[in-house]
């Protein structure tokens, strides 16, 4: 049960929209994070989804797509900054892993994959934040990214609740050539 990684055009998002729409609905629905509350409609699902599609067309986003036995167990995504002063940086956003393919490498994947991708980007730095708390943070520190701080009631979880969230840092070699 090998993971395929495949980096997603808007075309291949768009043949793909509702297995995605899916995954963004039990990630939530099992307390993912991600910006979004359960339960999480189906309509709202697609239309983030929607607007991923246009970012990926305009090519101010990338999207990975990790996939197993043809089913797709998670994805990442690589937030391209466009200011003149930092096109060396990018964010890392929405990793999702499906909660049945937790803790089986999906996410390490996820990262090494990005990273290649934003340094094919010519990006040197990279920055993301987890809920303070999640296991994401232990995925991250593990894969080298650095805690720059906390900021305090930054998220609303499902009951309401006020939580901080964690930034994070990673600097990147920059692609030989």
């Amino acid at each position: 049960m090998t993971v395929h990684l495949v980096r997603c055009s808007a075309r291949r998002l768009a043949e793909q929209k509702r297995a995605l729409v899916q995954l963004l609905v039990d990630v939530v629905a099992d307390g993912a994070s991600v910006g979004f509350l359960p339960p999480l409609p189906e309509e709202d699902a697609a239309a983030y989804w929607a607007d991923v599609e246009a970012e990926l067309a305009h090519g101010h986003r990338e999207l990975l797509l990790a996939e197993r036995d043809g089913l797709l167990v998670g994805t990442v995504q690589l937030e391209l900054a466009r200011k003149p002063n930092a096109r060396h940086r990018a964010e890392v956003t929405k990793l999702m892993v499906h909660p049945e393919a937790r803790r089986q490498g999906v996410g390490r994947l996820l990262l090494q994959e990005v990273e290649q991708l934003a340094k094919g980007h010519g990006r040197t730095l990279l920055y993301l934040d987890a809920r303070e708390g999640d296991v994401a943070e232990q995925l991250y520190a593990r894969h080298g990214y650095r805690r720059v701080g906390r900021i305090p009631d930054y998220v609303r979880d499902e009951h309401g609740k006020l939580e901080a969230t964690v930034v994070y840092y990673r600097v990147l070699e920059a692609a030989p050539g």
